[in-house]
């Protein structure tokens, strides 16, 4: 699976970043068995890739969250 870039997802719609999402869950998932089981992993750099593009689909998803309901994204005053 192709890894996506930040400018691409930008563009996507909240209904494709999810799917994006899960796919990588599930591919992470077998990566992490492959491991398990005691195999050498094909590419060991792909890990981290899907790591860090599962972090980028959450920090943008979290982003457009505060940007719809931006008083969700504030702290409230401590007295």
């Amino acid at each position: 699976m192709a890894i996506i870039r930040t400018k691409a997802m930008k563009n996507m719609s909240e209904k494709d970043l999810e799917k994006k999402e899960e796919d990588l869950r599930l591919e992470l998932a077998k990566e992490k068995g492959k491991i398990h089981i005691g195999s050498v992993p094909e590419n060991p750099g792909k890990l981290k890739e899907i790591k860090k593009t599962l972090a980028r689909i959450l920090t943008l998803k979290n982003q457009n969250k505060t940007k719809k309901n931006p008083e969700k994204g504030k702290k409230r005053k401590q007295e």
